[in-house]
């Protein structure tokens, strides 16, 4: 009898690990194909040919979908007949909230990688320069435009994970997919405006190289706080996807 009961509560035990890790999948799926844009914005979601795109049963997806929501990725948008989920739009109050937020959490990573010892910022900051100069080069052959995120990215990543402990990378794996919806929709679109990046790149390299860390968290901040303005007037040029 209580064999039978261990082993029941066994299987219990095994499906429920099993449900929470078919979620988990479909989390990261299903958020991997929104700040991709294969889910673009406005796009409506039908929960059961999502779960068959993912090889799941409904019921993880579902569970994906209403933590999405929760994270704004997704949101409900209602009729007078029915309801239904729909990736977010991308819109400028959005970015601005997302681009300030992500600012604040690089420039406090920022300050403590500034006051990290000489010879560790100096590696630092050859390996931004490194990433800055692929910019720069960018310039000159605009058909490798599509890696200005990627470069991008990694540059901000370092300092990043050169100063973060676990809980402000925490905060900032959870923010940086949502802020990556607009960094990759529309990086391919501030080639012209590209230099003002670099240069913005090269007072957070001199912030660093000084060691100085209230000119350095304030260096990344303007970073964020400029790159949203200019995405906002892209944002102007073709619209708020997803709200059309």
């Amino acid at each position: 009898m209580a064999a039978a009961k261990t082993r029941k509560t066994s299987r219990a035990g095994g499906a429920k690990r099993q449900h929470g890790s078919s979620v988990l999948s479909a989390l990261h799926h299903i958020r991997q194909l929104i700040v991709e844009g294969k889910l673009s914005p406005g796009t409506w979601i039908v929960e059961g040919e999502l779960a068959k795109r993912l090889h799941l049963s409904r019921t993880p997806a579902r569970a994906a979908l209403q933590w999405l929501q929760q994270e704004g990725y997704v949101r409900v948008h209602r009729t007078a007949n029915k309801s239904r989920m729909i990736v977010s739009s991308l819109t400028k109050e959005d970015a601005g909230e997302l681009y300030a937020v992500i600012g604040r959490l690089e420039g406090l990573a920022g300050r403590i990688t500034a006051s990290l010892p000489k010879s560790q910022r100096t590696a630092i900051v050859e390996k931004l320069k490194a990433l800055n100069q692929q910019l720069a080069q960018i310039r000159n052959h605009p058909s490798e435009q599509g890696r200005i995120f990627e470069i991008d990215r990694a540059f901000h990543r370092l300092i990043l994970d050169s100063g973060a402990g676990p809980r402000l990378t925490s905060m900032h794996k959870t923010i940086e997919p949502q802020v990556e919806r607009y960094w990759r929709l529309y990086a391919s679109s501030i080639i012209g405006n590209l230099h003002l990046s670099i240069n913005e790149h090269n007072e957070i390299i001199g912030a660093l190289t000084a060691g100085d860390a209230n000119r350095m968290e304030r260096a990344l901040q303007v970073n964020w706080e400029n790159g949203c303005e200019r995405l906002g007037h892209v944002i102007d040029v073709f619209g708020e996807r997803g709200s059309w």
